[in-house]
């Protein structure tokens, strides 16, 4: 099972309660999945990750389906809420 890091930014930060942390998941969705169930995480959460963007070693998801997002090992999840400015 590949393992790496998701790292949260802005108000997934915040939501998430972290910065970063590890995972151990085949795909986006189970990655994401597995994280939503951690300790202490509520619907806050999940809404933020409902409108990120995401970002695997650098290259965009843009609209693919997270269940077909394979993950690779020692990647690194990017997790993009929308924000202001620029």
């Amino acid at each position: 099972m590949p393992q790496g890091t998701i790292r949260y930014w802005a108000a997934a930060k915040a939501a998430a309660g972290t910065a970063e942390e590890p995972y151990e998941a085949a795909t986006l969705a189970d990655a994401l999945a597995h994280a939503a169930r951690r300790a202490g995480r509520d619907d806050v959460f999940a809404r933020v990750v409902a409108r990120s963007s995401f970002l695997v070693d650098g290259a965009p998801v843009g609209t693919r389906a997270h269940a077909s997002v394979e993950l690779p090992d020692g990647g690194v999840v990017e997790v993009l809420p929308p924000f202001a400015g620029g």
